[in-house]
Parts: C-alpha cells; sequence; structure tokens
C-alpha cells in the first residue's frame, strides 16, 4: 500500500479526526514505528494532510471521565480500574473523502503491523464539523 501522506499541498476539503487504541497496555511502542510515523507525519504536516496530532494520556496520568446520568453531572477522578482500551494518539485530518481516510486508517495499522506485530488495537475514524456545518450563524 502507498504512503496515503505522500500528497501534494491542498487546500481544505473534508476534517477527520481519527484515533489509536491499543486492546491493552503493550508498553512503550518500538523506536522505528515512532520513527517512521515522525517522517510520515513531517510530510503530511507540509502537503497539509495533517492539521495537528499527539499522543493521548491515560485518565489516570492525566485525565478524567464526566458523565451525565439522571440529569446529574458526575466527574470521576480516580481511582480508575483498568482499561480494556488504551488510547494511544490522534490525528485531525484534512482529506477528500471517508474513503481516504479509511485508507489513512489501513496504513497506520498496517505500520503497527509491521514494527509491532504483538499490537493490536484499532483505528476509529469520524468526520468533523464546523460550527457554521452545524448551523451556527456566520461570525
Amino acid at each position: 500500500m502507498s504512503d496515503p501522506t505522500a500528497r501534494m499541498v491542498k487546500e481544505i476539503d473534508m476534517k477527520y479526526m481519527s484515533w489509536v487504541r491499543a486492546t491493552k497496555d503493550f508498553g512503550q511502542p518500538p523506536a522505528g514505528l515512532m520513527e517512521e510515523m515522525a517522517q510520515s507525519g513531517q510530510e503530511a504536516f507540509a502537503n497539509g494532510t495533517i492539521l495537528d496530532t499527539g499522543g493521548l494520556s491515560t485518565l489516570a496520568e492525566g485525565g478524567a471521565k464526566l458523565s451525565s446520568r439522571g440529569g446529574k453531572i458526575t466527574v470521576l477522578d480516580g481511582p480508575y480500574t483498568e482499561a480494556k482500551e488504551i488510547a494511544g494518539g490522534y490525528a485531525i485530518l484534512n482529506l477528500d473523502s471517508l474513503d481516504e481516510a479509511i485508507e489513512q486508517a489501513q496504513w497506520l495499522l498496517d505500520l503497527h503491523k509491521r514494527h509491532w506485530p504483538e499490537w493490536e488495537g484499532d483505528v476509529e475514524v469520524r468526520a468533523m464539523w464546523s460550527a457554521a456545518d452545524m448551523g451556527a450563524p456566520p461570525e
């Protein structure tokens, strides 16, 4: 599969958010995976296909979970039981279609498979809408 981040510089099309989740704590990612993601990330920032990216902490490392149930808002600030899925990172993508976003996610999973064969998890991709897309008046 070709590297979907290797594209020409482009204008804003559609934004997608993707994030990676592991099925359990596999420890620190291999250096080769991080190096290849960093190189591809630099190219994707340069050509406009990635607008932002970064890692995500666990709830215990620097987060909180809030819920709304029965009209009451509750902040759950720990201690947390072990999570079944561990968020690894996110990216905000600027692509032409959901198909391109899926191709990007497949490339990322391929990269994990190649550099970290024992890793298991998934990548979720969702379209992002601006305030204007949701009916907010223009500024």
